[in-house]
C-alpha cells in the first residue's frame, strides 16, 4: 500500500489546517508529536493498561529521589479499585464531587489529600489519567468507564507512586534546509539519561561491547548477569528485593527526517537503543495510516475525532481537546473503539528497534507480568 511520507503529511498539514500560523510547518510539526503520542496512548488503553496510567508524573531517579523527570507515561502498580457512577446533572466531575459520591467506600481516601482536578467538563472535555487525591505514596486516580443514558461509570484506582514502566515518545522536526534538527542529539541523550537513571536495573558494557546487567541488593551485593537474561529474571520474579525499584524503560521515536529508519541507525537512535529497554519505532507508513484516515481521507467513524483535532488547531481556538491529556469525549470514544478493533494492524505501525529479535507481542506480555504482581507484598515490604 502506498503511503505519503511524514514530510509530506508536514506540509499537507501546513497548508491545509495551519495557513494561518506565523510558522505553519513548525505549528504541523508540533501536531504531529501529539498524534505520535496519542497514538501511543491509545495502544496502551487497548492493552487494557488505561488503569495503571499517569500522565507526565514526576519520576524520581533510583537512589536519589531529590531529582525527578516528567516523562510522557508511567505504569503503576493498582493497590485497589473502586467504582462510583454520577449523573449528566453532577456534570462538571471535579474531584470533589468524585470522592462524595465515594464516601467510605475507600477508607484510604479519608487520608488522601484532594486536588483541584475535573475529570470531565460541562463542555464534554475529558482529562485523561484524572489525579483526584494523592498521599505520600499512592494516587487516587479516575477514569471514565462508561455510560448509560445520563449515568456515567467512573473507575478509580488506588496507584502506588512507584512505577514499573515509563513510556517516553521522541520526535524532532527539521527546518527548512536543514538536513537535520540542531537538537536532535540533545534531545536524543536527555531520553537516554532518563532512561538509564529511574531504575534498579543499571547497564553495563564490556570491552568488548557485551550488555550486561546489575542490581544493587539490600545485603550491600551486586548481582550481574547478561542483561537480556536478568530483565527477564526480574520480569518474571516474585521477590520485592528484585522488582521494588525496577522500571521498565520504553521509548517510542519517529522519523520525521531525523531518527532515518529503523533499519538505518544514526547516533541518535545507536544512543537511545542502548538505553532503552525497549525502543520502538514508529514507522511513516504507521503514521501516515492513522494521520489519512483521521485528516486526509477521513473515515467517517472518525468524523468525532477529526472535528476534535480541527476545532483545536484553529486561530480562534478556546481550549485544545485533542492530546493526551485532555480528549473531547466523543472523541476518546472513537478512538478507543479505532485502536481496539484495529489493534493488530496498529502493532505493525511499530518496528523494535531493541532488543534485538524483539516483538510488540512480547513486550505486551512483559507489561502484563509486571501489572499482575502481588504489589501489595512487594511494598509492605
Amino acid at each position: 500500500m502506498n503511503y505519503i511520507s511524514i514530510d509530506e503529511l508536514q506540509h499537507l498539514l501546513a497548508r491545509k489546517v495551519f495557513h494561518y500560523a506565523k510558522d505553519a510547518k513548525k505549528a504541523a510539526g508540533r501536531a504531529l508529536g501529539t498524534l505520535v503520542e496519542v497514538v501511543t496512548f491509545y495502544l496502551l488503553k487497548s492493552w487494557g493498561f488505561e488503569t495503571s496510567l499517569s500522565i507526565e508524573r514526576s519520576l524520581p531517579e533510583y537512589g536519589n529521589p531529590d531529582i525527578t523527570h516528567n516523562v510522557e507515561y508511567t505504569l503503576h502498580p493498582i493497590l485497589g479499585q473502586h467504582e462510583v457512577v454520577l449523573g449528566q446533572g453532577d456534570l462538571p466531575f471535579t474531584a470533589g464531587k468524585i470522592l462524595s459520591a465515594m464516601g467510605t467506600a475507600c477508607p484510604s481516601s479519608q487520608s488522601h489529600q484532594v486536588l483541584n482536578t475535573t475529570l470531565l467538563t460541562k463542555n464534554g472535555i475529558l482529562r485523561n489519567a484524572c489525579a483526584v487525591a494523592s498521599t505520600a505514596s499512592t494516587y487516587l486516580m479516575a477514569f471514565l468507564s462508561g455510560r448509560t443514558g445520563t449515568a456515567f461509570r467512573i473507575a478509580l484506582a488506588e496507584q502506588h507512586a512507584r512505577p514499573y514502566a515509563m513510556f517516553e515518545c521522541k520526535r524532532v522536526g527539521v527546518e527548512e534546509g536543514m538536513r537535520k534538527g540542531p537538537q536532535t542529539i540533545e534531545k536524543a541523550k536527555q531520553g537516554a539519561y532518563v532512561a538509564k537513571a529511574v531504575s534498579s536495573l543499571h547497564k553495563l558494557r564490556t570491552a568488548s561491547g557485551e550488555l550486561h546487567g546489575l542490581v544493587y541488593r539490600p545485603n550491600h551485593t551486586l548481582y550481574s548477569k547478561l542483561y537480556s537474561e536478568l530483565i527477564s529474571e526480574i520480569v518474571a520474579s516474585t521477590e520485592p528485593e528484585m522488582l521494588k525499584g525496577f522500571v521498565l524503560t520504553v521509548g517510542v521515536v519517529s522519523n520525521h527526517g531525523n531518527w532515518f529508519t529503523s533499519d538505518n541507525h544514526n547516533k541518535e537512535l545507536k544512543v537511545l537503543a542502548q538505553s532503552y529497554d525497549w525502543l520502538l519505532f514508529l514507522t511513516d507508513k504507521g503514521l501516515s495510516e492513522f494521520i489519512s484516515e483521521l485528516l486526509i481521507k477521513p473515515t467517517a467513524f472518525l468524523a468525532p475525532a477529526m472535528r476534535a483535532f480541527l476545532a483545536s488547531y484553529t486561530a480562534t481556538k478556546k481550549k485544545n481537546q485533542f492530546t493526551k491529556v485532555q480528549m473531547n469525549l466523543d472523541a476518546d470514544r472513537v478512538l478507543q473503539d479505532y485502536f481496539r478493533s484495529n489493534r493488530a494492524r496498529i502493532e505493525t505501525w511499530f518496528n523494535v528497534i531493541s532488543p534485538t529479535g524483539g516483538r510488540i507481542p512480547h513486550l505486551h506480555l512483559q507489561m502484563k507480568a509486571l501489572r499482575d504482581k502481588d504489589w501489595h507484598r512487594v511494598h509492605s515490604i
